[in-house]
């Protein structure tokens, strides 16, 4: 294929959809020239895709491309690349939401790609392995005639996108048989020993359908934020609404994830819903003049400024977790801290936040976000 140097695919517009549409895995660098983090990362880069190369030979299975950001902005764009150089995963041509962020070694590169190549369904040999699955994770069954069906090959697609979020199982013929009723069948199994399980209802022939269930099953609303996911939460670029909580204390994180359901699941394209262990961001609370003592504590991080949610026992009066978000988005939180209350504000119990502080302390999360000692930032972020 004349589109490669070596074991690397230099992509443009003419070939990027062939390729990544027919490669089972596919690591793609952002780059540009003029970066000296992507001129570090070029011969690692090649030399990864080398020993990827020997390992899997086939170009449908693994494939290692690259991208000129300079030359090719409309690809960049289309990507929302905010810095070089970034590492992309794709799937049979779907970019995976989780880019590489591992270390920079030819070593690192090409185990992450052997894992990504590990098949993630563990294949079942008895009904009695269901029962014994692992109740602290996400569990998503398929009960299927044959490993060789159309069904069965929707239900891999959709494991390979998910993995990290789920955990997959599959039982075939026999073994399965008592499962399949009204045909192959794919059950949702929720975390946690007393929650029913939950039957797929759709067409296993229809991956979007299929993808979309899963999708909503396996990644929750309200996400856990740790040291290790916090660069890629930052970079999503949307605001944090976060739950600071004590690790055993799961009745408020119940109560929080009940309450973003019911009053904020239109806002979910434009605010990050998470929770955090108080112990573990202290920092973060230290920020806001609270401490693992005060827990649990809500907070909304805008990547500049911090905002306290006045009483946490308050987000069961209808509406008003909504009008804390409504009021970030407005500007009224940061308005309230400089002036005090809106002149012409009659809510209720809004009150207080402005005698909080003449200035909002400063944002705690931004410093997750990723760093200048890796990457060449392209743009300043400019929120509230």
């Amino acid at each position: 294929m004349s589109s490669f140097t070596g074991s690397i695919a230099s992509l443009d517009t003419g070939n990027i959809e062939d390729i990544l549409n027919n490669a089972g895995v596919a690591l793609v660098n952002f780059y540009a020239d003029w970066c000296r983090f992507s001129q570090m990362l070029q011969p690692i880069f090649e030399e990864a895709s080398n020993i990827a190369r020997e390992e899997f030979p086939d170009v449908t299975q693994v494939v290692f491309a690259r991208v000129d950001c300079d030359q090719h902005s409309d690809i960049a764009q289309r990507y929302r690349i905010s810095k070089y150089p970034t590492l992309k995963l794709f799937r049979n041509g779907m970019m995976m939401k989780r880019e590489y962020r591992g270390q920079r070694s030819v070593t690192a590169i090409a185990d992450f790609i052997r894992q990504q190549k590990v098949d993630p369904i563990k294949e079942i040999h008895s009904l009695e392995e269901v029962n014994i699955a692992d109740r602290d994770r996400r569990n998503i069954i398929g009960y299927f005639d044959q490993k060789d069906s159309e069904n069965y090959h929707t239900f891999e697609k959709v494991a390979n996108i998910l993995r990290d979020d789920c955990v997959f199982l599959a039982a075939f013929g026999d073994v399965s048989q008592t499962e399949r009723f009204s045909g192959d069948n794919v059950i949702y199994k929720p975390m946690g020993e007393t929650v029913p399980d939950m039957v797929y209802l759709g067409s296993l022939t229809n991956f979007d359908l299929t993808y979309a269930w899963a999708q909503d099953k396996c990644v929750p609303l309200v996400r856990e934020i740790t040291f290790e996911n916090g660069e890629e939460l930052t970079e999503e670029g949307i605001p944090f609404l976060i739950l600071f909580h004590v690790k055993e204390d799961t009745e408020s994180l119940e109560k929080f994830q009940h309450e973003v359901a019911r009053q904020l699941i239109s806002e979910k394209g434009s605010i990050n819903f998470l929770h955090a262990d108080c112990e573990k961001f202290r920092h973060p609370l230290l920020h806001i003049q609270k401490t693992p003592a005060d827990c649990p504590v809500i907070a909304i991080d805008s990547f500049r400024h911090m905002y306290v949610y006045p009483e946490f026992r308050d987000i069961e009066i209808p509406g008003k977790l909504r009008q804390f978000v409504l009021d970030l988005h407005s500007g009224k939180l940061h308005r309230e801290f400089h002036h005090g209350p809106d002149p012409t504000d009659s809510t209720p119990g809004q009150e207080e936040i402005g005698e909080v502080a003449s200035n909002p302390p400063e944002s705690s999360f931004q410093k997750l976000a990723p760093s200048e000692t890796r990457y060449t930032l392209l743009r300043d972020r400019d929120e509230l």
